[in-house]
């Protein structure tokens, strides 16, 4: 068994232990549930440590053929591309984790899906097998829809309804289009990424374009692209803040990636669909950024800024060039630290004053200078200030967005504008002005929320200073990857 089954291996572990726990030890499930969390990052870490980043291949191989008529394996793998998404993940289900001592219902099951979710996100970035990786992503919804309906807000049924109704119906549209791509498959070829790519490109340039068009509608529901994106703020808002985290640091990047691989896959198709792929990027960007503006809410104002930041993702995406497609790597762990420091501390503040309503803050500095120092260096990155990592991954996307089109990123430094004037809003109404009576005793961050704060804002500033590391860390893939496309496209 190799290392990356281990990683797979050790949540499923995990939930076993849990189960076999009484429901009465509360304690004892939420420390069992920490340490397995842990030991999956621990390990998640080591991988980086050991990851050749000159090598731009798939690392860690590990291959087993569990369907013998179809051919389906369960074939796992990293690259440059999949292995940030798989440091984030396990990252985040740590801090999540952290912050779900509030959880006081039904803990065991709550822990449980926790980390059959984690299972299911690490194994959709390991998966070097289409229909391993359908089922990984199908995987997901099932503890996610638990979660946000046993733990959530008052209208949870729903928001959990709109979330899998949505996203098993953009799963349809992927599962026609890897059916389409097997029709040219040949025999005894397997449904492995590397075959079902090289399959792709015997296809009609029509029917390749039928066949993204599935993908993208598919992986554009989970990122979420606009007009896609209806299940986004209500989800976000009636899920538990540490499901937030997740959904919005994690899930919402299984989107990206998976259409990263689509785009590599069918890059023909990928160009003739680049000018809507531009477009519904400017257009998510700004139109999420006004929505983000105008909201009272604060858990809605930070998922309507996710559209906005998807949208920064897809445009990089959209490039089709080594700049944009390294910026928008970039971008989708910008967004997961960013996002989930966000959606930690709002939750932590709702906990305290149970209200979400920005118009009932008031000088929260004085009060909570802890929490006011980690949330003003988050609502920093999310406007993309220097020495951020949101400024690197947004400059990235200018840079290859220039490269490509010209002075029509312009409407990227409007979305920025925008975002830096909800983040400037929102730092102005929670910090300054009268301290209101009944802000006057809430208490600041304790250690364990401290500690996942800190955690999260740490790399936020890390990678913004240092971000050689993470950019050196997918250079070689990307660049094997762009390569790839370029000569598809000559």
């Amino acid at each position: 068994m190799g290392i990356l089954s281990i990683l797979l291996l050790i949540p499923v572990i995990g939930v076993v232990v849990l189960a076999l726990i009484p429901r009465e030890k509360a304690s004892q499930i939420r420390y069992m549930a920490n340490t397995f969390a842990t030991i999956v990052l621990l390990l998640s870490c080591w991988l980086v440590i050991d990851y050749n980043q000159l090598d731009s291949g798939l690392q860690y191989y590990e291959h087993f053929i569990f369907n013998p008529k179809l051919e389906s394996a369960f074939a796992l793998g990293v690259d440059g591309l999949s292995l940030p998404m798989v440091v984030l993940a396990t990252l985040l289900t740590s801090i999540a984790l952290l912050a779900s001592f509030t959880i006081t219902s039904d803990i065991k099951s709550y822990h449980i899906n926790i980390l059959l979710l984690e299972m299911g996100m690490l194994g959709v970035f390991l998966s070097q097998d289409w229909f391993l990786f359908y089922i990984f992503w199908e995987i997901t919804l099932i503890p996610l829809f638990y979660l946000i309906s046993r733990w959530g807000g008052v209208r949870r049924h729903m928001a959990s309804l709109n979330f899998v109704l949505y996203t098993m119906g953009g799963s349809i549209f992927m599962l026609v289009s890897l059916f389409a791509i097997t029709q040219h498959m040949p025999e005894h070829a397997g449904t492995l990424m590397s075959s079902m790519s090289a399959a792709a490109q015997s296809m009609p340039e029509d029917k390749q374009l039928w066949v993204f068009l599935g993908f993208l509608i598919g992986f554009g529901v989970k990122i979420p692209i606009f007009p896609l994106h209806g299940w986004l703020p209500l989800a976000h808002v009636e899920a538990p803040s540490p499901i937030s985290i997740l959904l919005s640091g994690i899930l919402l990047k299984m989107g990206s990636y998976g259409l990263i691989r689509a785009i590599v896959m069918l890059p023909e198709a990928a160009q003739v669909m680049q000018p809507t792929l531009v477009f519904l990027a400017l257009f998510g960007m700004i139109y999420g950024g006004i929505l983000a503006w105008r909201q009272a809410d604060l858990k809605a104002m930070v998922a309507y800024s996710s559209v906005s930041h998807m949208g920064v993702i897809l445009l990089g995406i959209a490039t089709l060039n080594f700049t944009g497609l390294s910026g928008a790597v970039l971008q989708m762990v910008t967004h997961g630290l960013v996002a989930g420091a966000l959606f930690l501390l709002v939750g932590l503040l709702y906990e305290r004053t149970h209200t979400r309503n920005i118009l009932d803050y008031s000088s929260l500095v004085r009060v909570m200078p802890r929490f006011t120092l980690f949330m003003t260096i988050t609502l920093f990155a999310s406007m993309g200030l220097p020495g951020t990592i949101g400024f690197v991954g947004e400059l990235q996307v200018v840079i290859g967005g220039f490269q490509q089109w010209g002075y029509l990123v312009v409407f990227l430094g409007l979305s920025i504008l925008i975002s830096s004037a909800y983040a400037m809003r929102t730092a102005g109404m929670l910090f300054t002005g009268p301290v209101k009576p009944q802000m006057r005793e809430i208490e600041d961050l304790r250690i364990p929320e401290l500690l996942a704060a800190s955690i999260l804002v740490a790399g936020i500033l890390l990678f913004g200073l240092w971000p050689s590391s993470l950019i050196d860390l997918s250079a070689v893939t990307i660049d094997d990857l762009n390569a790839v496309i370029s000569q598809r496209l000559q």
